[in-house]
């Protein structure tokens, strides 16, 4: 594809007018940020765009892309990097994907700068208005052509993948699932009827929404039942129980309290024959997990990543990401053999599953590296939850094939969402904090 598109480009610039391709390549070099402002300010008119470019470090660091973009589309780039110059191209498009940018605001921004261009070679060089506007317009739709290219690869893989995911998500033991979720959910009832009983007063009663039974249907549950009303009633009945009732449970006493627990008793009985409906509604489907330890693979990390982004920036919460790393893993597999390896690997995976809430999400992305998304949590609660994890996994004692046992440490890096909308960044950053727990000597946490 990058050939294809390169071989076009080179075709371009030999057909152009020497002359006029050095006045654009001039005008670019001089008004590049000028012409960003215009761009980008013309985006910003879309309230869809508004929310997805206000993020301060989005927004400075897209208008120097968006200068560097001008110079090197609009200039006299050398044949040899013209590949270089197309896969930039296509991967800006993939990151437009990766954020939802919608392609409709690229091509407006497209359209503001050819206008802008307009008006400054009108200002630089009259004469050859009609043939730089030529040049210029058509660089900018042979660069747009082969970001189009890659936001459409990006966006079918993504689509591919979230639909993998929703069947992966119901494919997992659904009895097991299922009792779990019932025992949360009376867990959390019963928990409000005995402080309530006791008489806590003031004391605030524990919202269904951030209980493990909440959390777990908020960030989970919705996707695994994707597009059945019941989903809906759920959320509904547990914002009424979270903003009407425990409010009004917390604060009545005696006989006063007999209508407001009556009704507790009936949401939460309602949304049990509700999830009840639900899991009896989905079928088992076959799906594909990571064989060794049987977690969620790499395919699916962007489709979780993406709705916790998309999730954190509507509900303005946060989540935290945790890279995990089994040290000096190599030695593990030199001593003991891949067999061995193997059998660590899938120990510390069910540790690890062991030791986090049903709401969280727990990946293998290959070898022995694991990372976790900790939903609903800031840095220092992940960092608590790592620290956990790590002692934790140096208190166990592995065993092996031959009845032999080993003791394993891991290091971990912690990341926490920053309101930037494309999830690579929260990735770079907890594999930094990662290397640096490595620099550190392992067998500790590092925090971004």
């Amino acid at each position: 594809m990058f050939s294809f598109y390169a071989s076009e480009w080179r075709s371009l610039l030999h057909g152009f007018d020497a002359e006029t391709s050095a006045v654009l390549a001039r005008i670019a070099q001089t008004k590049h940020q000028k012409l960003a402002e215009h761009f980008y300010s013309a985006m910003l008119e879309d309230e869809a765009a508004s929310g997805l470019l206000s993020h301060e470090q989005v927004h400075s660091r897209l208008l120097g892309s968006m200068q560097r973009w001008i110079v090197q589309v609009l200039g006299t780039p050398e044949e040899e990097d013209l590949e270089a110059l197309v896969a930039q191209q296509v991967k800006i498009g993939e990151v437009h994907a990766r954020i939802d940018v919608p392609v409709h605001l690229v091509l407006r921004g497209a359209r503001s700068l050819k206008k802008a261009l307009q008006i400054e070679i009108q200002r630089e060089a009259p004469a050859l208005r009609a043939a730089t506007m030529e040049i210029a317009g058509t660089l900018i739709d042979h660069a747009m052509e082969a970001m189009a290219q890659g936001y459409a690869l990006s966006r079918d893989n993504n689509s591919r993948n979230k639909e993998s995911y929703r069947l992966f998500t119901v494919t997992q033991n659904l009895a097991t699932v299922r009792e779990q979720r019932r025992a949360e959910l009376l867990d959390w009832e019963n928990q409000c009827l005995y402080l309530h009983a006791m008489g806590a007063d003031n004391q605030p009663l524990s919202n269904l929404a951030t209980s493990d039974f909440g959390l777990w249907f908020r960030h989970k549950g919705v996707d695994m039942f994707q597009g059945a009303p019941a989903t809906q009633s759920i959320l509904e009945t547990m914002e009424r129980i979270d903003s009407e009732l425990l409010p009004r449970l917390m604060h009545s006493k005696g006989s006063d309290s007999a209508g407001p627990l009556l009704q507790l008793r009936e949401h939460a009985r309602h949304i049990g024959m509700s999830l009840e409906s639900l899991f009896t509604q989905n079928r088992e489907l076959d799906a594909g997990r990571d064989v060794l330890t049987q977690l969620l693979n790499r395919k699916f990390l962007p489709v979780v990543l993406a709705k916790e982004v998309q999730y954190a920036r509507k509900s303005a919460s946060v989540f935290s990401v945790v890279s995990i790393d089994i040290d000096h893993f190599k030695l593990i597999n030199d001593q003991h053999g891949h067999e061995g390896g193997d059998v660590v690997l899938q120990q510390v995976a069910a540790v690890l599953n062991n030791n986090i809430r049903g709401s969280d999400y727990l990946f293998r992305l290959g070898g022995e590296e694991f990372l976790m998304i900790l939903v609903d949590t800031s840095s220092a609660g992940a960092a608590s939850v790592a620290e956990k994890l790590r002692a934790q996994i140096a208190r166990e004692a592995f065993h092996l094939p031959a009845n032999q046992k080993q003791r394993v440490t891991i290091s971990l890096g912690v990341a926490s969402f920053d309101g930037h909308p494309d999830f690579q960044r929260i990735l770079r950053q907890s594999d930094e904090a990662l290397y640096r727990a490595k620099r550190q000597g392992r067998n500790c946490v590092a925090i971004a």
